[in-house]
């Protein structure tokens, strides 16, 4: 498989809890970005009011492509990103450097969609 095994999972398959791209998600830093990629995405076609037939012939793009972005069915790599940032004039990529992401299976394993440490799961019976 092109990527090996970790681009085996979808991006959404990372959701704990909610709807992409809104969810909680799992601790995992390229699936939290594939997200905010997706939110911004769909955040500036609805100000900037561009559907995605629109927005493939701005980009060069294809609409699938972008639709599987915002769908989070696909790992958006980078010549797509730089492509939509330009046809849109604004970043999408976000600065996840900064997050506050915990190791998978320690408390708190459960990042919100602006890739900050979400509250620790409680215990059942606690």
């Amino acid at each position: 498989m092109p990527g090996g095994i970790r681009r085996a999972k979808k991006p959404s398959s990372f959701v704990i809890d909610g709807d992409w791209p809104h969810a909680m998600m799992e601790p995992h830093r390229g699936a939290l970005v594939a997200q905010a990629i997706a939110r911004k995405l769909a955040a500036a076609m609805t100000e900037q009011g561009i559907s995605a037939n629109a927005l493939a012939k701005k980009s060069g793009v294809n609409r699938q492509v972008i639709t599987n972005v915002l769908n989070g069915t696909v790992w958006p790599d980078m010549l797509t990103v730089v492509d939509l940032e330009g046809a849109l004039s604004i970043l999408l990529w976000p600065d996840h450097t900064q997050w506050k992401i915990p190791e998978p299976g320690h408390p708190g394993d459960r990042v919100a969609p602006d890739g900050e440490a979400s509250e620790p799961r409680r215990q059942r019976g606690a």
